[in-house]
């Protein structure tokens, strides 16, 4: 059996800039080679599909799944009884040959993760058990000993703590 694709969480407040970190790491590791698969936590729900499309209107006639499908993507609107957990997620859904899961959210999964900070380290838990760094353009108290802090333009410096602890699983693509 295949070893499991590692998770790393990221974890801050709504509007700390997770996001657009992650976008910027994810485009500076792909150029590396790595194979990243991403999963979002929306803790106050989202809707992806768009009205009046055809999916949109096989769900809202009631179907409990809708799958669309082109050459090369495939998106899933489907009913869940409760939250889906991230380890679930990628046994389920990622697929062999990627390097590393990038998680935006899941604060309280005992994964990896780096807390994204935009205004005090104690927005969230930066506790140690777990904690790779954090990214903030503050100057921060209370940082555990050894965590890194790092500049969120510091893109580099956040690849070098992901890649020394994910290092590459697949031949590089390109």
């Amino acid at each position: 059996m295949a070893a499991l694709v590692p998770i790393l969480c990221f974890v801050g407040r709504s509007n700390s800039g997770k996001t657009t970190l992650i976008e910027r790491l994810i485009s500076m590791m792909v150029r590396d080679g790595y194979r990243i698969a991403t999963i979002k936590h929306a803790g106050h729900g989202f809707n992806l599909d768009t009205e009046s499309k055809d999916s949109w209107r096989h769900k809202r006639a009631g179907a409990s799944t809708v799958i669309v499908t082109t050459k090369g993507s495939l998106a899933m609107f489907t009913d869940v009884e409760e939250e889906v957990g991230v380890e679930e997620l990628r046994d389920r859904y990622v697929r062999e040959g990627i390097d590393l899961i990038i998680a935006e959210g899941w604060k309280n999964e005992g994964f990896p993760k780096i807390v994204v900070v935009r205004d005090h380290v104690g927005e969230v838990d930066a506790s140690p058990a777990g904690l790779l760094a954090i990214v903030s353009n503050k100057t921060l108290q209370g940082v555990p000993e050894g965590v890194p802090v790092l500049d969120p333009d510091d893109i580099a410096g956040v690849a070098a703590v992901v890649t020394k602890q994910f290092p590459r699983r697949s031949a590089p693509h390109g």
